[in-house]
Order: C-alpha cells, then structure tokens, then sequence
C-alpha cells in the first residue's frame, strides 16, 4: 500500500537537494559554473524554439535556425562589440597607476584638512586604515593575476562546450522532463508537476527579464556617460548593468565608478551632481517603466529575506549564486506555499 509523503519528509527531501547542490558547488565549481551557464543560457532561448515549434517546425530545426541566427550575431559580437569592450578594458588598466595616485593625492588632501580638527590622531587613523586598505587591493589584485591567468583556460574550456551543453539540454528537454516524471511516487506526480509548472512561469520569467534589464540599464548608462564625457562609460555601463540585478543596493554599487572617474578627472562638484541625477533618473525609469513592461509576475518576496538569499548564493557560487540568488527564494517560497495548500486541503486531494 502506497503512502504519502508527509510534510515534514518533503522538506527534508528539499533540504538534501540544497545541501548536495551546495557540495556540488564546493568541490565542482568549474563543472557546477559550466552546467549554470549552459541551463540558462538554454532557458533564455527555449522560448523561441518553442515559438518556432507553435509555427509546425520540428524541434531540430527550430534549434538550427537559432543557432545559425546566434552565429551571425556571434559574429557581430567579435568583430564590433568585443574590440571595443577590450579597448575600453586595456584603457582602464593602463589609467590604474593614475587612478591609485590619485586615490593617494586624495587621502592624503583629506587627511590634511582632518588633521586640524581637535580628533586629529583619531581620524589620522581612519585615513590611515583607509590608505593602507587602498595598499591592499592593488596589492591583490597584482597577486590575483595570476590566479586569474591559470583559471582562464578552464573558462576559455567552458565557453567552448556550453553550446554543445545548451543543443543537448534543448534538443532533450521534453525526454528529461518525461524522465523526470516517471521517477516521481505517482501519489505525489500531481503535486511536483504543480509545483514544477508554477516555477517554470515564474523563475524563468524573471531569468529571462531581469537579463533583458540589465542590458537595457547597461545600454543607457553607458550613453548618458558618454553624454558627460565621464571615462570609461562602456565599463560603467556594464557594471552598472550587472549590478542591476541587487535588489536594492544595486543602484549604489553602480554609481560608484562613474562618480569615482568624474572627481578624478575633473575634481568638479557640478559633474559628480549631474552623475547622480543621470543614474537617479535611469534608476527611476527601470523600476517605475522597464520592469514593470519586461516582468509580467512578481514573486513578492520580502526584502530582507531577498537581499540575505541573494548574499548567501553569491557567497558560495559567486556570480552565479548573484544571479539566481531571487529565482532561488521565489521557487522555495512557491514550494512552500503549495505545502502549506495541500496540507490545508482535505487528506488525499492533491491540487
């Protein structure tokens, strides 16, 4: 006689799952990486194939036709976009000694004007801690080279087979889904296809948006920098992007660069104003107009459990963990509630 899988044994088995995935990123972090970058580079495009398939053409096609449409803008990508991305980064590393030398003008500017107050030793130690600290990080990141170096070959290694991974994971995906299903307790099919469905919709929405936003952010921020004439806009722009996906301190971390660059270069108030106010502005028309356009669901997660994920997966997978740091907590709180729905609901109706 078949039984049903309690509560309490479904949040143990969720639990295991988080854990094995956690030793997985630990000891297997190159694999675990090239695996997160194949799935949802996969996820991202899977609606067009499937789009295609809705137009009666076989899931092979569809998958050729998207992959001659990627080489042609692969193509685009090497011979337009990537040289100016690795122009703009060897610029940014021969201004690096101006920079630090301006860093150290600076410090030693505000330790000087600190020094006439009355709490002179005091904040003649903040400042000091603040210098040594700059010390630090040029210090590793000179270390950190060849750390950097030895682990290129593994991501060269990993860009060249996440195509193969991703036409695998597409061509297969209905078959792994099947296979999924099949080794479901049929008493509890009902249940996780539920689930899985509802995650589907949700996460893969915000996976698919929240990449379009942050190449919307990346495209704007770079032109109003260029607009400024703030050094660097391509890298700002970027970053700016990427750190659109932080909830919340993401805006900061963006305005970060661009104000740094501006008062090195200008040491002009006015501009470091006009920084401020372009990224306010662009900030308010992603949250207020592209979001609210790009993600057709919320997942209306709390902020302090959004921002404590999203520290917690960045710390053990890095950028990955960043990511899927939001995806992550949506999808356990979607669990969850489903639980707590079919624990509610009358013993052996299944949603």
């Amino acid at each position: 006689m078949k039984q049903n899988l309690t509560p309490m044994h479904r949040i143990g088995a969720t639990f295991s799952v988080v854990v094995a995935i956690i030793l997985l990123g630990y000891f297997a972090e190159h694999t675990l990486s090239c695996l997160l970058l194949s799935f949802v580079i996969a996820y991202l495009l899977d609606p067009f194939v499937v789009f295609l398939e809705g137009r009666k053409i076989g899931r092979m096609h569809g998958i050729l036709i998207l992959y001659a449409l990627l080489a042609v803008f692969s193509y685009f990508c090497i011979t337009i976009f990537f040289p100016l991305v690795t122009s703009g980064w060897n610029s940014l590393v021969l201004d690096l000694p101006l920079y630090y030398s301006e860093a150290e003008k600076l410090a030693r500017e505000l330790k000087g004007r600190i020094g006439l107050s009355r709490a002179e030793q005091e904040w003649s130690w903040l400042v000091d801690s603040i210098q040594s600290s700059v010390d630090k990080i040029v210090a590793h990141i000179g270390a950190g080279a060849y750390a950097a170096a030895s682990s290129l070959v593994l991501n060269l290694f990993n860009l060249l087979l996440a195509p193969i991974l991703v036409f695998f994971m597409l061509f297969y995906k209905q078959q792994t889904l099947d296979g999924i299903k099949r080794w479901l307790p049929l008493s509890q099919r009902g249940f996780m296809v539920a689930v899985g469905r509802e995650i589907n919709d949700n996460v893969g929405g915000y996976i698919r948006g929240q990449v379009i936003v942050s190449v919307i952010v990346a495209a704007i921020s770079s032109l109003a920098l260029v607009l400024l004439h703030i050094n660097h806009p391509l890298f700002c722009g970027i970053f700016a992007g990427i750190a659109s996906i932080i909830p919340f301190v993401g805006v900061l971390l963006a305005t970060l660069p661009p104000l740094f660059f501006a008062y090195a270069e200008y040491q002009s108030g006015m501009l470091l104003l006009q920084v401020m106010t372009a990224f306010a502005v662009i900030y308010f028309i992603e949250g207020y107009v592209i979001k609210p356009l790009v993600f057709k669901k919320s997942m209306d997660l709390n902020p302090l459990v959004t921002i404590v994920m999203v520290m917690l997966m960045g710390e053990m997978l890095g950028f990955w963990g960043i990511l899927l740091g939001i995806p992550c907590a949506g999808a356990i709180k979607i669990f969850f509630t489903h639980l707590r729905r079919e624990s509610e609901s009358p013993a052996g109706e299944h949603p």
